[in-house]
This record gives C-alpha cells, sequence and structure tokens, in this order.
C-alpha cells in the first residue's frame, strides 16, 4: 500500500522527479565509471608485461630499470654486454629472452631494438599476446614495426620510408638518413607503451650507426645500406633483457644470482614487485579522481534533496487529507522516506545502465585515442559496494523532508482537531 502511495506521489510530479532521476543517475555513472576506470587502470597498469618473470639490465634502481625499459622513459646510465645476453639465453632454467636497445627516436616517439622473439613472448594484460592489425614482424633488416598510436598520428601505413633520428628528443639533427627503415607491420592496440613505440631489429639499428662515434657521424665513414648488409652487425650490447625462465621456481635463486654477480655489475627486477612500487608514486591522481566524481554525486543528492524540500512546502494539502484518511504521522513521514529510496534506487539502476552504454560505445575509442583499455562485465564488489552507499545517502537525503512532513502531519492534526 505505502509503496504504491509513494509510486502515484512520484508519477504526479514526473517532471521534476525525472530531472532529479537523471541527475542522480549521471552522478551514479560517472562514480562507478571512474571507480571501474581506477581498477581496470590498475590492473592494466600491473599487467604491462605478463608472463615476463625478469627484467635484467644494467645497475641502477629497480623502479628506474623498470622505466626506461617498459615504459621508455628516460635513459640507462648504462647497458649490458652482449655476451651477458648470451650467457641469458644459454642457461637451461630460462626458456626465451627478449634484447631490448633504446637510444634512438622518430618524431618524439622512441625507437626499440629487438627480436621478433618480441612478438611471440611478449603478453600483456591477463596474458594476451600481440596481433598486427596490418602487416608483419620484421622481414628484413630495416623493417619496422609501428606501435599503434605511431601508425595512427603520423598516418604511417605498410611501406613508407621512416627516418629514424639519434637520440631521444623530439627534434633531432642527427638523422640516419643514410639508411631508411620500412613499415613491415602496424601492430594493433594493446593500451601499453609499446602503442607508442617504433620496433626495429638490433641488427638493423647496428647497421644504421655504422661510421658514427659518440653520437655523431664521422667524416668519410659513410656507410650505404647495401654496404652494411655485408657487415657483421652483432650488437655489442643492449640496454635490458626481459626474461622468461622454464619453472618460476627459479625466479628468485636467479634474480639473487644476477644481483650478486661481481665481474659485471647487473640488475635483476621481478616487474610485479617494481610495478607496484612505481604505482604507489602515480596512485594520487586517480584518488582525486574518485574524490571530484564523489562531489558530483554529492551535488545529485543535494538536487534530489531540494527538490524534496520544494514539495514539501507544495503538498500541504495532500498531507492534510492523508491525516483525514487517517494516516499517522510516522506514516506520512515513512512516505517520503520510500520516495527518497525510490529516486535514488532508480538512479542507481538507470546510471549502471548508462554506464554499460557507454563502455560499449566507447570501449575502441578509449583504447585506440587513449591506450585505455576497459572491459565489459559486471560491476566489481567495489562498485556495488560503492551503489550500497549512494542509496544509504539518498536515504539520508530523505531524512530532513520526512521529518518537516512529519511536523506538517502533527501540526496539521491538530488544526483539525481545534
Amino acid at each position: 500500500m505505502l509503496i504504491r502511495l509513494a509510486w502515484n506521489s512520484l508519477l504526479s510530479r514526473r517532471t521534476t522527479v525525472l530531472l532529479t532521476l537523471f541527475t542522480i543517475a549521471l552522478s551514479s555513472a560517472l562514480l562507478l565509471g571512474v571507480q571501474q576506470i581506477r581498477e581496470q587502470s590498475r590492473q592494466n597498469f600491473m599487467a604491462t608485461v605478463a608472463g615476463t618473470d625478469l627484467i635484467v639490465g644494467a645497475r641502477s634502481g629497480p623502479v628506474q630499470l623498470l622505466l626506461y625499459s617498459l615504459f621508455h622513459i628516460g635513459s640507462a646510465t648504462s647497458n649490458i654486454p652482449w655476451s651477458s645476453h648470451e650467457a641469458l639465453a644459454d642457461d637451461p632454467r630460462i626458456d626465451w629472452t627478449i634484447p631490448l636497445s633504446l637510444g634512438d627516436s622518430h618524431k618524439g616517439y622512441r625507437v626499440v631494438g629487438t627480436r621478433n622473439s618480441l612478438f611471440r613472448h611478449y603478453h600483456y594484460a591477463d596474458q594476451r599476446p600481440l596481433t598486427f592489425t596490418e602487416g608483419d614482424e620484421f622481414d628484413d633488416l630495416f623493417a619496422v614495426v609501428l606501435g599503434a598510436e605511431v601508425a595512427r598520428k603520423l598516418g604511417y601505413r605498410i611501406g613508407d620510408p621512416i627516418v629514424i633520428a639519434h637520440g631521444s628528443g623530439n627534434t633531432s639533427f642527427m638523422q640516419h638518413k643514410q639508411m631508411p627503415f620500412s613499415v613491415s607491420g602496424i601492430l594493433a592496440p594493446t593500451g601499453t607503451p609499446l602503442d607508442r613505440a617504433l620496433l626495429v631489429s638490433l641488427e638493423g639499428l647496428e647497421a644504421v650507426h655504422l661510421g658514427w662515434r659518440a653520437g655523431v657521424p664521422l667524416p668519410g665513414l659513410k656507410v650505404t645500406p647495401e654496404q652494411a648488409r655485408q657487415r657483421d652487425l652483432t650488437p655489442r650490447e643492449v640496454t635490458a633483457v626481459l626474461v622468461g625462465l622454464k619453472s618460476r621456481l627459479q625466479t628468485f635463486h636467479l634474480q639473487r644470482e644476477l644481483n650478486n654477480r661481481r665481474d659485471i655489475p647487473l640488475t635483476a627486477i621481478l616487474p610485479g614487485v617494481a610495478l607496484q612500487e612505481l604505482w604507489q608514486l602515480v596512485s594520487v591522481a586517480e584518488k582525486a579522481l574518485l574524490a571530484v566524481s564523489g562531489a558530483a554525486l554529492l551535488i545529485g543528492l543535494a538536487g534530489m534533496l531540494a527538490v524534496l524540500l520544494a514539495a514539501i512546502q507544495q503538498r500541504q494539502r495532500e498531507i492534510a487529507v492523508l491525516r483525514a484518511l487517517g494516516c499517522s504521522p510516522v506514516r506520512i513521514a515513512s512516505l517520503l522516506l520510500l520516495e527518497s529510496l525510490l529516486l535514488t534506487l532508480g538512479g542507481i539502476l538507470l546510471g549502471i545502465l548508462l554506464l554499460q552504454a557507454g563502455l560499449v560505445l566507447l570501449q575502441a575509442p578509449l583504447l585506440e585515442q587513449f591506450g585505455l583499455l576497459l572491459s565489459l562485465g559486471t560491476l566489481s564488489q567495489a562498485q556495488w559496494q560503492l551503489c550500497a552507499l549512494i542509496l544509504l545517502l539518498g536515504l539520508v537525503s530523505g531524512l530532513l523532508p520526512a521529518l518537516l512532513a512529519w511536523r506538517m502531519a502533527s501540526a496539521s492534526r491538530l488544526i483539525r482537531r481545534n
């Protein structure tokens, strides 16, 4: 009976009720959406590389090694000799290795020298492999594979020539014009730093530096692409090595062994541990975003409170009629509380629908434009807890209108008796 009465009361004020409902729905969708972005951004961040057991580089801090090897931020203090990579590759405990060499760039994007093993063993998110939207892996000494963002923003297609520059700045006057690369493949969006990288072979990176010393081309030592193909292009050193073990039980033992080497100073880190440490440094921004969305929710609930309070002044006749029909002040106050509860519940349900519809429409554009990988699915436990909190706040917002209705109902009873 009370629910039907509350429903009919809301229907009689459908215009203001719909506006309030839509406001709460938008606020709820914003809060739940931010929470989903927080959770999945953290998951994607922690899964920038999946299946890699160790990252090995020159002696440095774990976060610094992680930044330049995976996120291509900053530069290595020094490189490790190629012999160290060969020793790792020959170790019977190691299943595969992915050597990485950094130092060059193209229009502000980092150039990464590697091997085709990257396309077979590098995984991200929930063990997703790298895939190509066009072309394939390295098929020539001067082949280059582009990340999704690089290809989209610079407009490159298969077969286009690319000249890389020495150094990692946005602008460089030291370009390797004598040996241009050709696009052989374009990676599908991954939401990882690979979207913003140009991948070339280690041998190709060695070739473009023939005749260079300390980052400067030497006069009279110009080498043509044909001459480069005849040279021994075995790398002398690499920046870092991604390592996959045959048994993860050996991870800590091998890490300690590499970190304690005295002949060649190396640092071996666990990617998950270093990512967790790095996340602690960047998590302030996502907490601030949650606070902003929480403020938007409070504004929506304040709007509902304003609507209910304004309606109280217009419902004095309705309250008097209900009192005349025998409704107690407590029952009338409960009616107001139930209305606020129905409004909040309806806003939450509509907000969830808006969130899911938004994810369906924006999932692909967010991945392509911003590298944000959001997956569809049921709400997480934290999101359901937020829904319960919103419902509780909506119920609390209805306490003041319910109290005013109770006082009006009591007053109208006294007036009728007089």
